[in-house]
């Protein structure tokens, strides 16, 4: 059964990689979505169920971890058209505010840096839960999105098309679904 009271939930947790998600979605040739995520990350947050604009969240994302389930275009992805990840292998976000919206929402925004620009995010959450696992973590869930221009980080490579318009759109849609387990 799920714990619903915030206060319990206090403490300092660690991003469960194995069972989250941080992906992406951009418009490709202006007539599909293209999704991919990042395999590799990790991640802390403290939580503070009395207090949550005293919560917190980081985490490092290894950029050669892209995938979306094309090999020449993840290999596209990490040359120096895109996110340079011999130059630039991490993207990090850091929380500078967190905000409770109500209900299960919160906002949490922050510094995100791509190839080595900084730059803030706010990220929509929804609390999904807080429960023991059949290993005895207990484990919390938040699922969030947010949208980026790619442009404000330097990411502006791109072709015309033939129809008008561009090969990769400058927004991109993020998701999180995040699962964290509490530190002993």
């Amino acid at each position: 059964m799920a714990n619903t009271d915030l206060t319990a939930l206090t403490g300092d947790y660690s991003i469960d990689a194995a069972h989250s998600t941080i992906g992406f979605t951009v418009r490709h040739a202006m007539v599909t979505n293209v999704k991919g995520k990042f395999l590799d990350f990790s991640g802390s947050l403290h939580l503070d169920g009395g207090d949550p604009a005293a919560s917190s969240a980081s985490i490092d994302v290894k950029m050669d971890s892209i995938d979306t389930g094309s090999a020449d275009r993840d290999g596209h992805l990490k040359s120096a058209d895109f996110f340079k990840t011999d130059e630039f292998p991490t993207m990090t976000f850091r929380s500078t505010k967190a905000e409770a919206l109500g209900d299960e929402d919160y906002r949490i925004t922050g510094d995100l840096t791509i190839l080595g620009t900084t730059k803030p995010l706010t990220i929509d959450l929804e609390f999904n839960g807080a429960a023991k696992d059949p290993f005895g973590n207990e484990r919390v869930g938040f699922e969030g999105k947010a949208t980026i221009l790619r442009s404000e980080w330097g990411l502006t490579w791109n072709a015309a098309l033939e129809t008008g318009g561009v090969l990769v759109s400058d927004k991109i849609k993020l998701n999180f679904d995040i699962s964290a387990i509490k530190n002993a």
